[in-house]
């Protein structure tokens, strides 16, 4: 299949590493120009030399607000008007509804939910002049089977499901989708620090809280960042332009509800 994304600029936060870092190579294989940005410079060079061809990398806190416009107006100086926007961040921290402190809920609040809102409104109007447009946010499984352990997560990836359906219905005259894709559990540095906590929590190990994890699907294993970044390029794609408002589980069959 043709995804026709052969020129377009995407933006992809956090892209220097796991799924974001997935994502960016995916959509610069698929043609795209690429800007990614990440907290760190080094890591940020890393990914670049990495992934290769039309990528460019930009130092950038999603959690800042400064941060997020000075990555976008860059952008838009060196390469041109975006037209895929790629939302993603760093899970928040980790820990139960009853021992999180206020701090954490705002924190967590900065990165995972409202810097979706700040990116969105930063580059949507542009889209939606240009009558064409493909926003997608990472977020996670959590959104719709909370942990315990992740209660911010949980919580706020819940949050930013409704916000994909709003957005989708105010956007989509323009031209523009706006979808989620809900990653199950997958082999990332964030898959392997929730197990140390989980086995630190238990007196396990590590390697038995993966497989734990890896048990939950119904494929029996834990998820690649290349298969999330396979359907993210899809709904990023010409073709995929009937789809919007929808956030989609991509879990190996580890949801146990209706989806």
């Amino acid at each position: 299949m043709n995804l026709g994304l052969q020129g377009r600029l995407a933006l992809v936060a956090a892209g220097s590493k796991g799924i974001g870092k997935a994502v960016a190579r995916t959509l610069v294989e698929e043609g795209c120009r690429v800007s990614i940005c990440a907290r760190g410079e080094e890591g940020l060079g890393l990914a670049c030399a990495e992934i290769g061809g039309s990528v460019r990398g930009y130092v950038a806190d999603v959690s800042r607000a400064q941060d997020l416009e000075r990555w976008v107006a860059y952008t838009r100086a060196e390469l041109g008007e975006p037209d895929i926007l790629v939302t993603n961040t760093g899970g928040p921290a980790a820990g139960t509804v009853d021992a999180i402190e206020d701090e954490q809920w705002v924190e967590g609040f900065e990165s995972t939910l409202l810097n979706v809102v700040r990116l969105t409104r930063l580059v949507a109007p542009g889209m939606c002049e240009r009558g064409w447009g493909r926003i997608v946010h990472l977020t996670s499984l959590v959104a719709k089977e909370p942990a315990d352990i992740l209660a911010i997560s949980s919580t706020l990836r819940s949050g930013l499901m409704a916000l994909t359906r709003l957005q989708a219905r105010a956007f989509g005259p323009h031209g523009v989708t706006v979808n989620g894709v809900l990653p199950g559990h997958t082999l990332t540095d964030r898959q392997i620090h929730l197990a140390e906590v989980r086995a630190a929590r238990s007196g396990g190990t590590v390697e038995e809280a993966l497989a734990a994890n890896a048990d939950l699907a119904a494929v029996r294993r834990l998820g690649k960042p290349e298969e999330i970044a396979a359907v993210v390029a899809f709904l990023c794609s010409e073709p995929a332009g009937f789809v919007t408002g929808t956030s989609l589980l991509v879990d190996g069959g580890a949801s146990r509800g209706s989806g």
